[in-house]
């Protein structure tokens, strides 16, 4: 192959990659409009939780002139994109707080809850599909599924409570509520997350094991595999050495696209385990009109999960090198 065959091809990939995370951009740009739009026309504004209940109408205009919030919206978002692009997501008016700064404060939380809960719902997933692609159509594949089902009809805000009762209240395992840094502890912050990111991980087991029990299943009536068994290979080298690679590649779209829902959903968890993460603070922003603070977390929320899924598709080559060859085709 010339130098300049693998050139075109490596321009191709960069090309490709900048594509996605392009589209990624204008999603995200989409979002804090539409973010914008909405704050705007919903009642109240920070105004009126910064002065209370008693202010004035005109102190309440006079403070809204004063934040900038009595412009027009597009006008507003203008403001806001020009610094935001500069990396300067602005400043709470309520907290008088740089958004980065309350970022950089509680995304070790939500960071560690959403590694901790793909981590469980991969290990579970991983043996629950292994277990009954093994032994297909066989009652262990049929209570393992049913199991699977229950987990994906059980969202975060149920999952928290129940594991709370039998975790915390009846067990006295976990705590029930509470964090403590991992730089402190690791033992007490482990214990403090458990249940926390078990919560959020539950619907996402039912979705790997599923895609993944499929995919084995299908892998393993493969020639290659019957050749391997042929060769009198025993069934775990064949299932992990032969069946299980390709068989992944799917679970890691799945991953890199779970990773939103999971950020997402740690706002449940961190407001019933009392959590000081990135979903509390968004939660109670929202609830104060404080808008400078939303868009810039939405904004930063968007930018990991463009790259995120970005970094999935990469990852593809390395699961399966066929992958490779096909995109810089």
């Amino acid at each position: 192959m010339t130098n300049r065959t693998k050139l075109t091809k490596r321009s191709r990939t960069a090309w490709s990659v900048v594509r996605k995370a392009g589209r990624g951009v204008l999603v995200m740009l989409l979002v804090t409009f539409a973010l914008v739009v909405l704050m705007a026309g919903a009642p109240g504004s920070v105004a009126e939780v910064i002065l209370g209940q008693n202010a004035t109408a005109a102190n309440v205009a006079a403070l809204n002139s004063e934040l900038g919030l009595d412009k027009p919206v597009l006008q507003q978002y203008g403001d806001w994109l020009a610094h935001a692009v500069r990396g300067d997501l602005g400043t709470s008016p309520l907290t008088n707080q740089p958004v980065g700064g309350a970022i950089a404060d509680r995304i070790p939380v939500t960071l560690e809850l959403t590694l901790l809960a793909v981590l469980f719902a991969l290990l579970l997933a991983v043996v629950f599909a292994v277990l009954c692609a093994a032994w297909p159509g066989s009652l262990l594949d049929r209570a393992l599924t049913a199991v699977s089902s229950v987990f994906l009809s059980v969202p975060a805000f149920i999952a928290g409570p129940v594991l709370i009762y039998f975790l915390s209240v009846r067990l006295g395992w976990f705590p029930v509520m509470g964090w403590t840094p991992i730089g402190q502890d690791l033992g007490t912050n482990l214990r403090s997350a458990v249940m926390p990111a078990l919560s959020i991980a539950l619907v996402e087991v039912a979705a790997f094991h599923r895609l993944l029990r499929t995919d084995l299943i299908t892998t393993l009536g493969e020639d290659f595999v019957n050749a391997a068994r042929a060769r009198g290979m025993s069934p775990l080298y064949v299932m992990f050495r032969h069946a299980f690679r390709p068989s992944s590649l799917s679970l890691v779209t799945m991953v890199g696209l779970s990773i939103g829902r999971l950020v997402g959903a740690t706002a449940v968890a961190e407001s019933l385990f009392s959590l000081p993460g990135l979903g509390q603070l968004l939660i109670s922003s929202i609830g104060t009109r404080d808008v400078i603070m939303v868009q810039g977390m939405v904004a930063f929320t968007g930018i990991v999960c463009v790259a995120v899924n970005t970094l999935a598709d990469i990852g593809y080559g390395m699961v399966d090198p066929r992958v490779r060859r096909v995109a810089a085709a």
